[in-house]
Formats: structure tokens, sequence, C-alpha cells
């Protein structure tokens, strides 16, 4: 008797996650490999980190390989996407995760050498790894593109002008895919987080901490798990007729 796999399942599938060395960016990868996907794990710095992450990624069971580049450089992004369709196969569904510091500053405490990085990581970079993805998802009629957005968007956050304006604009490019690439079975989406607490926010004052929390409807802090497994839902043929969608995973602080 045949057995039919859950449509949760990715086997088969290739799965890039830029900045997916530690973090959310990590759990991502890691839940995708769990799926049955191929994994690419990206990262820009740190190789001892990228090492680390690949082997601690291994001993769990999935499969994947460590790729260096820039996902904000036009000719590194190229080199990135061949590099990682030679060695695990042309690139199935992309996540577009990485991100720069977000300094929090006033209005005019702010010098666009502090701007332009965020546009490059979510403007310009989710531009360029698509033009260089979609058109293996066109001819085989099947992708998934998600963002990693913020649910700063919605808060407009003061002190975060050029991060919420930056991912603005993210949010204007996913919604613009998702209905350009939607004829050729390619779904476009956004996963936007609250606060989830990681590795780079360890120095936060705790009354900062324990502030936010009292927001949060749900009364607990997110887990990365907790966006991890929206990002693997979207990716899946469960979630086939869904593009467009900016999926908030935040407890309840964003109500729509």
């Amino acid at each position: 008797m045949s057995v039919t796999l859950p449509k949760s399942r990715l086997d088969g599938r290739v799965a890039l996650v830029t900045g997916s060395t530690a973090g959310l960016g990590y759990e991502i990868a890691r839940s995708l490999g769990a799926s049955g996907a191929r994994v690419a794990l990206n990262y820009q710095h740190n190789r001892d980190r990228a090492d680390a992450a690949i082997t601690r990624f291994r001993d769990t069971g999935v499969e994947g390989e460590l790729f260096r580049g820039d996902v904000t450089d036009e000719g590194e992004v190229r080199r990135l996407i061949e590099s990682v369709t030679q060695r695990l196969g042309p690139v199935d569904i992309l996540v577009v995760n990485a991100t720069p510091s977000q300094p929090r500053r006033a209005l005019e405490a702010y010098r666009w050498s502090d701007v332009q990085p965020m546009l490059d990581a979510f403007v310009k970079s989710p531009f360029l790894l698509a033009q260089q993805v979609v058109p293996h998802m066109r001819d085989q009629r099947w992708g998934r593109i998600v963002q990693i957005g913020s649910e700063v968007l919605d808060e407009g956050t003061p002190g975060f002008s050029a991060y919420v304006a930056a991912k603005g604009g993210q949010n204007g490019l996913n919604r613009s895919l998702a209905k350009e690439l939607a004829p050729a079975n390619i779904t476009v989406n956004m996963v936007s987080p609250g606060w989830v607490p990681v590795e780079r926010h360890l120095e936060v004052p705790e009354a900062e901490k324990m502030s936010y929390l009292e927001t949060i409807p749900m009364g607990r802090w997110g887990v990365p798990d907790d966006v991890a497994s929206a990002v693997a839902f979207l990716a899946s043929d469960q979630a086939g007729f869904i593009t467009g969608a900016n999926l908030h995973v935040n407890g309840g602080r964003s109500v729509q």
C-alpha cells in the first residue's frame, strides 16, 4: 500500500535562508531541514560561529551546507545562488532573513549612513535575491519566497524611523511580487515577529524586557520555533493558496 506524505513535507526541495547561522535564521533553517528540505545556511561575517552552526545543524540529522555571501551585493548574490545550485540544486524556497544592526535614535540623530544599510538589507537584498531565484521557480511552476518582516511596521515604533521605513519598503515589494508571481504558482509572503529574544538581546535591561512582556496578550514570550514553524508552513504545499500575506507572530500584539 502506498503512503502519502503530508503536504507539510519539503522532501526534494532546496531552501536558502539568508543570515541563518544564529538567532531566528538558524531556527528557520533547522525547521525547513526537519521538514525534509536541503538547506543552504548563509552568513557574511564570523566564520567561527558559522562553522559551529553548520556542525550543530548536521548533528540534528538534517541536510545542509554553509555558504558565505553578502546578500546586499549584486555580484555576491549571483555567485551565492550559483554556488547553492551547484552544491544542493536550484533554490525552490527563499527565506529573506538577514538583518543589519537597528539603532534606535531620534530623527535628528540619524545619519544617512545609519539608514542605507537597512534599505540595502530589507529592499535591495530581497529584490536581488528574487531576481536570481525566480527564473527556476517559473520554469518548474513552483516556488516559495518568505520574507521576515517586523511588527514595527504596524506599530510605528518611535525612534526606529529608519528601520520602520525600510520594513515598509520590504512589505511593498512583498505585496507587488505576490501578484506578479502568482500566475507562475510562486507564493510570496511575509512573517512579522514581535520581539523574540535571541543571542543579540542578551544585554537588554531586564526592566525593558518586562515592560514589553506586559504588552503581549498571550502573556508569554515568543520563542524562535514560533517563527520557524510559521515559515515552514508558508513554504509547504499546505500554504499553496496563500500569497501576499503578512503573518504576525507576536502573541496578539498586532490584531488585524
